[in-house]
């Protein structure tokens, strides 16, 4: 587990596996959500096994699957919904994290809350490459990310 703060109220992290949980609890983490479709590799654990751990956990729980290099406007207004909605703070999850990363960066300049550049830097200060969403982030016409 790789966790890294893009924000006082939001966590991106890899792959989290069951046992995993109880260091996010921890940690202080209060919400899970799950970016990462089931199935994509055969020894990933499927949502619900992370949903169980964390309802064992008392966290909460969202599944919110985006196939890799298919971000949509509808993801991404999801996203804000689920990071307005869960109590904080959450840690969103991937394969890498980028995902994750990808979908706080586009919902945060679309709600007017942060500048390309600032989302831009703040990824990248946790180690997440954004750059291939910057036409996007700067007001490109919406297509998959």
């Amino acid at each position: 587990m790789n966790l890294q703060s893009l924000s006082p109220s939001l966590r991106v992290t890899d792959q989290l596996v069951p046992t995993d949980i109880p260091a996010l609890k921890e940690a202080g983490v209060s919400s899970v959500v799950c970016n990462r479709p089931d199935g994509e590799q055969p020894d990933q654990p499927d949502h619900l096994a992370l949903q169980a751990a964390c309802s064992r956990a008392g966290l909460s729980f969202a599944y919110l699957p985006v196939v890799l290099g298919s971000i949509t406007d509808g993801h991404v207004q999801q996203f804000a919904v689920l990071l307005e909605q869960l109590p904080a703070p959450i840690a969103a999850y991937c394969r890498t994290g980028t995902r994750s990363a990808s979908l706080w960066a586009l919902s945060q300049v679309r709600a007017g809350s942060a500048t390309p550049e600032q989302v831009l830097s703040v990824a990248g200060e946790a180690g997440y490459d954004l750059s291939s969403l910057a036409s996007r982030l700067r007001g490109a016409p919406s297509s998959p990310a």
